[in-house]
């Protein structure tokens, strides 16, 4: 994100290698495990479907395996919170290193896309009838389980969405003065789902963040207050809209090093979202974060707010190339409270893709596809990635796109169709939508991305 007119980066060396998931041994059956599947979402030729695993025991369940049957003429697509071994059309997924503990009580899902008729059957989890009851001690029947659900215990509820749509328009707020055409609050263009207004501000505490109305931006406007601004915050949720703080910047220095400073960073963003009425918080550091306490301070910050927070991510491309790269590294290990990451697919010059293969160019379908595609494929849920891109002239030095290539990107992600040369492994229907810096750009531009891709949003599987 930038507060200058333009900004040209240079040019950066790919990262290439993605990390790879280590195998375990399958564990023990744990007394009191069911696990429930629901469909949801369909669209003709192809649906999502989620598997929720309960521990109804006393004792915790350390790992887990569930494996099911596709009837034949349907096959699996992407999947996520799992690992996935397949023979024919018997499938197993087993959990990943951040859900493979599930306390007493406790659930955790996961989820994959499927093409072709039917549903799963003869689920087991961990060697027993994803019903409960007792591992077998021969092979199992083959005959198809009782169509009725048999789970004891409710599934809880998907993650959390802050009471945003399915697939969202995000974009961000200028609380300061530029060439960009100056908005209060109020004034943002309804298209828009999500509005991060940028930015929360170093404190000289590590880790402590602060924000009020810039002065120049109310001069610029011919007075705006704090009051006027959290009036405005009212207005936008009376009309459905959500409003989160934007924390950094292209010149933001917040630091979150150690416990002292995620600590400061947790109650001081607290604070804020109580003052002004906030829905969230997003993370635009562009200098470099610490992926282990900032997630100490988001987990912090949502255990003081609920479930309910809105927790957004804005890497630049390159912090995107590889899993262990501290922003991606930040999105996976708070993944199960993560809302969305919008990467910055603009300013970076050429980078590798998914298929590492080639370096594409910025600007393009063919660039967009192929780097989300990296997200999507190294451990992401589809409706954790947006594209972000700039709203025009102005808006950037580099990437800029016509809205109407954002949404040919959203069209091949999506439904694998208008393509350029570079195709994703498979489709991802669930993709959240699109980001755009700025909305004051927009604006200045004549709204011509709100007006393009937010209605394209709403056409998505």
């Amino acid at each position: 994100m930038k507060r200058s007119r333009s900004l040209v980066l240079s040019l950066v060396a790919a990262l290439a290698a993605t990390l790879g998931a280590a195998w375990v041994a399958l564990p023990a059956y744990a007394a009191g495990a069911t696990a429930s599947f629901v469909k949801t979402a369909e669209w003709g030729s192809g649906w999502e479907g989620k598997y929720t695993v309960t521990n109804g025991g006393s004792s915790t369940i350390n790992g887990w395996s569930l494996a099911f049957d596709l009837p034949s003429g349907t096959t699996l697509g992407s999947y996520w919170d799992a690992l996935l071994s397949s023979s024919g059309q018997r499938h197993t997924f087993t959990n990943r290193s951040w859900n493979g503990t599930i306390a007493p009580g406790a659930s955790v899902s996961f989820g994959f896309l499927a093409s072709g008729p039917g549903s799963p059957s003869g689920c087991q989890l961990n060697g027993a009838s994803c019903g409960g009851g007792t591992p077998p001690t021969t092979p199992p029947p083959t005959t198809p389980p009782p169509t009725t659900p048999p789970p004891t215990t409710p599934p809880p509820t998907d993650p959390p969405t802050g009471g945003l749509p399915k697939h969202l328009l995000t974009g961000y707020w200028h609380n300061f003065d530029n060439p960009a055409v100056e908005l209060r609050l109020r004034d943002v263009p309804a298209e828009y789902d999500l509005v991060a207004v940028a930015f929360a501000e170093a404190t000289a505490t590590p880790g402590a963040l602060t924000f009020g109305v810039d002065s120049g931006l109310a001069a610029s406007l011919g007075g705006y207050t704090d009051a006027d601004f959290t009036a405005d915050v009212r207005t936008l949720h009376s009309r459905g809209k959500r409003v989160i703080l934007s924390v950094g910047g292209e010149t933001g220095r917040v630091s979150v090093n150690n416990a002292a400073s995620a600590a400061a960073f947790a109650d001081t963003a607290a604070a804020l979202i109580a003052r002004y009425g906030f829905d969230g918080i997003d993370i635009d550091l562009e200098n470099g974060l610490n992926p282990t306490y900032m997630a100490q301070a988001l987990r912090a910050l949502r255990a003081k707010i609920g479930p309910g927070l809105i927790i957004a991510m804005a890497p630049q491309t390159i912090d995107m190339q590889n899993p262990a790269g501290g922003y991606f590294k930040l999105a996976l290990d708070i993944k199960d409270i993560l809302t969305v990451v919008n990467t910055q697919y603009y300013n970076s010059g050429a980078m590798l893709g998914c298929d590492q293969n080639a370096a594409y160019g910025q600007g393009t379908v063919n660039f967009i596809v192929a780097l989300a595609c990296i997200q999507l494929e190294a451990g992401l849920r589809p409706d954790q990635v947006g594209l972000g891109l700039p709203a025009g002239a102005g808006a950037a030095g580099g990437g800029i796109v016509a809205p109407s290539v954002v949404n040919a990107a959203l069209d091949c992600l999506a439904r694998g169709t208008n393509c350029g040369s570079f195709r994703p492994p498979r489709t991802y229907p669930g993709i959240r939508g699109a980001m755009t810096w700025s909305v004051n750009w927009d604006v200045s531009n004549g709204n011509g991305f709100a007006n393009t891709v937010g209605p394209h949003l709403d056409t998505l599987p």
